[in-house]
């Protein structure tokens, strides 16, 4: 049995004259919540997007759940990129009716709950909200299917500090323990506590994979001061 949900193999990919990998080899493992982390221009977005099929190798291979990516593998992600992609003109209830109709694994009463339980308003256009608050309404649309991968890319990044902690906890509280939940951030000490596991990548290659725990007992320090040390930020 492949324990496994994502692996990248010998992958190489190159845009234009830039070489994003050269050779990256990496296993995510199912069941836990791991964080992706490096500075801009490192390559998460581009791991993502190949995850995901919106990008391909030029070498290698990158299979999820031991497939390729494709139609199939599609049906067991459920991905929020790090911009807007809501239509504007619709009302929230209207967007949840088009994810609902379009995903047969989207569960309406979830998001219903999760909408009052933000204080959001399911009568409101998405172009008369806040940056925050779209972003709210695109993480309730992705945590409200039930799927074996979830991939958030800077989920946290456009909300206010105060709704973070609440944020992260909705998260938590709406993603099925047996899935696998892959989030990208910079916001580090904000969501370092709940990840199993942490991947961090610079210039398309992987410094460091492991256990949170093992990490901070190995390194004594935290993985947000062992990022900035490493980076100088």
């Amino acid at each position: 049995m492949n324990e496994s949900i994502v692996e990248f193999e010998g992958v190489y990919k190159k845009f234009g004259d830039k070489e994003v990998f050269k050779d990256l080899n990496i296993n995510i493992p199912k069941g836990k919540i791991v964080g992706l982390l490096g500075p801009n221009g490192s390559g998460k977005t581009t791991m993502i997007k190949m995850i995901n099929g919106l990008t391909q190798c030029d070498k290698g291979k990158v299979k999820i759940n031991g497939l390729k990516p494709s139609v199939k593998t599609k049906e067991i992600i459920s991905y929020l990129p790090d911009r807007n992609h809501l239509n504007e003109d619709m009302r929230v209830k209207e967007v949840l009716k088009f994810f609902s109709d379009f995903y047969k694994d989207f569960d309406m009463k979830k998001a219903k709950d999760m909408i009052k339980n933000l204080n959001l308003d399911i009568n409101e256009k998405i172009k008369s909200m806040s940056k925050g608050t779209k972003e709210k309404v695109a993480l309730i649309l992705v945590m409200s299917r039930n799927v074996k991968l979830y991939i958030l890319d800077e989920p946290i990044g456009g909300v206010d500090p105060a709704s973070r902690a609440y944020i992260i906890k909705t998260i938590l509280k709406n993603y099925n323990e047996d899935s696998t939940l892959l989030i990208s951030t910079h916001l580090i000490n904000e969501i370092e506590n709940i990840c199993d596991e942490v991947i961090i990548i610079s210039n398309g290659k992987i410094i460091l994979k492991g256990e949170v725990d093992d990490i901070r007992e190995n390194k004594g320090m935290s993985i947000d001061a062992l990022f900035k040390e490493e980076f100088k930020c």
